[in-house]
């Protein structure tokens, strides 16, 4: 926490209001950690009496604010102090995009002397320019720590899903998009998303430390829509593309079994024909053969 505090101080976009949501923490060492910070007079604590999850405590912090842009700052993860000046200034000029998201770069770190450093750091969606819903409903492009959003979307679309242990945000997103669209600001990275892949525990990434959750409320998303798309209509599509995907599935597997296969025999062949042993009976067959056509004359 001390380090995200001092990333917000950085900012050079000022006029901001701080929610530090303690979710069943030490409250004294929060408030201690707070006042030791650049921007105490700017911060408000929430505290829950036992911890409450993520998306609990994100819809909680979300509705002590008072501003009309939103941000959800993890405590590992890191702002360019331009993050919420830029951001801010790209939603005044868009007023009909409901948020905006920033280049994000991954930031990998791993404990050393008992204190996390920076080993590499490499691109979140190199190459990427835009938020288009037909890939979100993929998979993610957007991590919260790149995110700034209007807090009127949570009157419009409610917070996030406490059923949810992981992907709340990406649930969050889709229900955006269904009625505003999400920009991107492209150029030099804005965002810092920090992963530590050997971490556990309270140090670890959601993505690390709850994979399991994730595969399982991703297709929990999954399944809600598809149940109220049937609702609406019935599974004759469903059920269509379900065949189709089945008749794919199984023509791809043929198709890779007979390339292994065609590779298998080209490495077989490879392996004869460069072993010494196999040289010299080559050498031993042609020898014979001549032998024999010496013979015949």
């Amino acid at each position: 926490m001390r380090r995200a505090l001092a990333d917000i101080a950085a900012q050079t976009y000022g006029d901001l209001e701080i929610i530090v949501v303690n979710d069943g923490g030490d409250h004294a060492l929060v408030t201690r950690v707070i006042a030791e910070s650049d921007v105490a007079e700017n911060v408000t604590v929430c505290d829950t009496d036992h911890p409450s999850g993520r998306s609990a405590a994100a819809n909680l912090g979300v509705s002590a604010a008072q501003t009309e842009f939103i941000a959800l700052h993890d405590d590992d993860d890191l702002w360019h102090p331009d993050f919420l000046a830029d951001g801010v200034a790209w939603l005044d000029a868009h007023p009909g995009y409901g948020g905006v998201s920033m280049t994000t770069e991954i930031v990998y770190e791993e404990l050393r002397d008992g204190a996390w450093g920076e080993i590499e750091r490499v691109p979140f969606w190199n190459g990427m320019t835009h938020i288009s819903l037909g890939e979100m409903l993929v998979v993610n492009r957007i991590v919260p720590i790149s995110f700034l959003y209007r807090r009127a979307l949570h009157d419009e679309h409610g917070g996030y899903d406490v059923t949810l242990d992981a992907v709340e945000d990406w649930d969050f997103y889709l229900r955006v998009m269904c009625t505003h669209p999400i920009g991107y600001l492209a150029g030099p990275p804005r965002a810092f998303w920090t992963q530590r892949p050997s971490a556990s525990g309270a140090a670890a990434n959601s993505m690390f430390e709850l994979a399991s959750e994730h595969a399982r409320d991703d297709a929990i998303v999954r399944d809600r829509a598809l149940s109220r798309w049937i609702a609406d209509n019935d599974l004759a599509l469903p059920l269509y593309i379900g065949s189709v995907e089945k008749r794919l599935r199984h023509e791809f597997s043929v198709e890779l079994a007979s390339q292994l296969e065609r590779q298998r025999h080209e490495i077989v062949g490879s392996m004869y024909d460069h072993h010494p042993l196999w040289r010299r009976l080559r050498k031993l067959r042609a020898r014979f053969s001549r032998s024999r056509s010496t013979d015949g004359q």
